[in-house]
C-alpha cells in the first residue's frame, strides 16, 4: 500500500513540475507546498533529490520541441542559420555561468535557510507584483529585441543574472525571473520566454546532476523502487511539460503575463494563511 501511495505522489509531483516549471509561477514553490500537503516521498533525502531531478523530464520536453532550432548540424539549415544556432548556444552557456557558480557554492546554504513555505510565499507575492508593474510600464512600449537571433550577448548575460535570483530565493521561479529580466531589458515576451526555455537546459541538468551526486554520496545508490519512482516522475513531467510549453507559447502571442502575477499573489497569500492557521 505504501508503494502504491509513493507512486501516486510521484505522479502528482510530476504533473505539478510539468505545469509550473515553464509557467512563471515557481515549480519549487509549488513542490514545497505539495510536499507539505501530501508528505515526503519515501524519505526526506529522496524527496529533496526527487523534486530537483524530475526536472530532467521537463528539460527533455524543451529539447524535443526545439530540437531543430537548437541543432547546429541540421542538414536543411543554411550556413547562416547554423552560425546563428552556434551563437545562440554560446549566449546560453555564458548567461548560465553566474547561476552555475551560485548553485555550486551556495546550494546547501540556500536549502538550509530559504527552502521553506514562508520564503516561497513572500517570493510568490513580490514577483507577482513585479510582473503586473512591469507589464503596466511596458504597455505602450515596443520591445527592442523581437528576434532571438538578434539578441545581444550583453542582454543575454543580463537575463542570466536575473536567473541567479531564482537560485537564491525559492519561490522566485527560474522562468519567472528570466522572463521578467527579459521584459525589463527590452525583449519581446516571445523572445524572453524562448530564451528562458533554452537557459533551463544547462542549469537544470547541472542542478539535477549535483543533487544526484550529493544523494549518492550521503545515502548511497537509489534502490530499484526509488529508481522506478524517479523514472515515473520524470516521464509524467516530460509529457505535461510538452503541453505546458505549447500552451504558454500560444498564450503569449495574444496575452501578457499579468494573469500569472495575480495567480502568484493569490497563491502566496493562501499559503501564508494556511501556515498561520495550521
Amino acid at each position: 500500500m505504501t508503494a502504491i501511495l509513493d507512486i501516486f505522489k510521484a505522479i502528482i509531483l510530476g504533473i505539478v513540475e510539468g505545469i509550473t516549471e515553464w509557467l512563471p509561477i515557481s515549480s519549487t514553490g509549488h513542490l514545497i507546498i505539495i510536499d507539505e500537503l501530501i508528505g515526503e516521498l519515501i524519505s526526506e533525502d529522496f524527496s529533496e533529490m526527487f523534486n530537483v531531478v524530475i526536472q530532467l523530464g521537463a528539460i527533455l520536453a524543451v529539447v524535443w520541441i526545439y530540437f531543430h532550432k537548437l541543432n547546429p548540424f541540421a542538414s536543411d539549415k543554411s550556413s547562416e542559420e547554423k552560425n546563428n544556432t552556434i551563437a545562440l548556444w554560446i549566449k546560453v552557456i555564458i548567461a548560465c555561468i553566474p547561476a552555475g557558480v551560485i548553485g555550486v557554492l551556495f546550494d546547501d546554504t540556500i536549502d538550509k535557510y530559504f527552502y521553506n513555505a514562508i520564503v516561497v510565499s513572500i517570493a510568490l507575492i513580490v514577483y507577482g507584483i513585479a510582473f503586473i508593474v512591469i507589464e503596466n510600464i511596458n504597455k505602450n512600449k515596443k520591445p527592442r529585441f523581437r528576434n532571438l537571433d538578434k539578441l545581444p550577448l550583453k542582454t543575454a548575460v543580463g537575463i542570466g543574472l536575473f536567473q541567479v535570483l531564482a537560485m537564491l530565493v525559492p519561490g522566485t521561479s527560474r522562468s519567472g525571473a528570466t522572463i521578467l529580466g527579459g521584459l525589463i531589458l527590452g525583449t519581446s515576451r516571445y523572445v524572453a520566454t524562448e530564451f528562458t526555455f533554452f537557459l533551463a537546459i544547462p542549469v537544470m541538468f547541472g542542478a539535477s546532476l549535483l543533487k544526484v551526486v550529493k544523494f549518492v554520496a550521503e545515502t548511497g545508490m537509489p534502490s530499484f523502487f526509488e529508481f522506478i519512482v524517479l523514472l515515473i516522475g520524470m516521464v509524467v513531467s516530460y509529457v505535461v511539460s510538452v503541453l505546458s510549453i505549447k500552451f504558454l507559447m500560444s498564450y503569449i502571442k495574444k496575452n501578457n503575463f499579468k494573469i500569472f502575477g495575480y495567480y502568484r499573489i493569490l497563491l502566496g497569500v493562501v499559503v501564508i494563511l494556511y501556515f498561520i492557521i495550521r
